[in-house]
């Protein structure tokens, strides 16, 4: 596949890193529905935030949903991280890998059972479409497991080429969502 990056002006703009360094507004979706699957979203939450060159700026209350596709599997429990970063796209991406295989993640086949899933939702203004990596996440509008506790976080999210994430609420109705818990104080 030939790649092909587009930089549209940040709708998400910049952020600040615990470091003082000037990073990009990131937006991870975390999802797991084996082996007490809750634990293994907090404990992503953790690990994101120590990931060099990230910075954990908010996080999603936690949220049972319906599996999507393969439906023969327990629910899901997910949620998002907004994140701060001066990583590359792929360099995130792969840190986001490595936890994942730290959590026993297997891609066995589409929409199948995981201990944890990372998503990279959307890395500031950048459009992406490569084999490795498509920015925005090319379903993330179309799932209420990411747009829900998304517009939680970032009522104000603009998904680039996409457009506000909260103008596709609606196309995801039918879908089934239930929020768990607040979201702890800070980060």
């Amino acid at each position: 596949m030939l790649e092909t990056t587009t930089q549209t002006t940040n709708p998400l703009g910049t952020c600040p890193t615990k470091w003082g360094a000037i990073g990009v507004p990131v937006f991870v979706a975390l999802g797991s529905n084996l082996d007490d699957p809750a634990r293994h979203v907090l404990d992503g939450f953790a690990e994101l935030a120590r990931i060099p060159g990230v910075t954990l700026q908010a996080r999603s209350s936690l949220y049972r949903t319906a599996p999507l596709g393969y439906a023969d599997q327990p629910d899901f429990i997910n949620a998002v991280a907004e994140l701060c970063t001066t990583l590359s796209p792929l360099d995130l991406l792969a840190a986001l890998q490595l936890i994942e295989r730290t959590h026993g993640r297997r891609r066995e086949f589409a929409n199948a059972p995981r201990t944890l899933d990372l998503d990279l939702i959307a890395f500031g203004g950048l459009r992406r479409q490569c084999d490795d990596l498509v920015l925005p996440h090319p379903r993330a509008h179309r799932r209420a497991f990411v747009l829900l506790p998304l517009l939680e976080i970032a009522p104000d999210c603009v998904l680039p080429g996409i457009g506000p994430a909260a103008d596709w609420l609606g196309f995801c109705a039918n879908q089934g969502i239930t929020r768990l818990d607040p979201p702890e104080s800070g980060a």
